[in-house]
């Protein structure tokens, strides 16, 4: 999705061109056929070639691998996935209160 989003549109071999270590173009071109099978990718045919757009926006597809992330891999809970960053990434105590501070700016907001 990151060449489709920087080329705009792309021809499976030039989707590989711009990969550092590409894999089988029978690959690259079943990903990207499940993509647009899943709605993410569009294409324009010329004749049995196609040419792939991306069909979603780079922030309406991280919504959702996010939304796919948090259910699967989290339960849905904001807190574990909060506690493996924590632990994982070892956020710092500062960039937890800006978390923090993000989240009181947002609920007063929605107030």
């Amino acid at each position: 999705m990151q060449v489709l989003w920087r080329l705009e549109r792309a021809f499976v071999k030039e989707i590989i061109a711009e990969l550092e270590a590409p894999p089988p173009v029978t690959t690259v071109s079943s990903i990207v056929r499940k993509l647009e099978k899943e709605g993410f990718v569009g294409h324009d045919a010329f004749g049995k070639t196609y040419r792939y757009y991306p069909a979603v926006s780079k922030e309406a597809y991280r919504r959702s691998a996010f939304q796919h992330l948090m259910k699967s891999y989290y339960s849905s809970s904001p807190e574990q996935l909060l506690s493996h960053f924590v632990q994982e990434a070892q956020v710092s105590y500062g960039e937890l209160e800006e978390l923090l501070d993000k989240i009181k700016k947002r609920e007063q907001q929605g107030e």
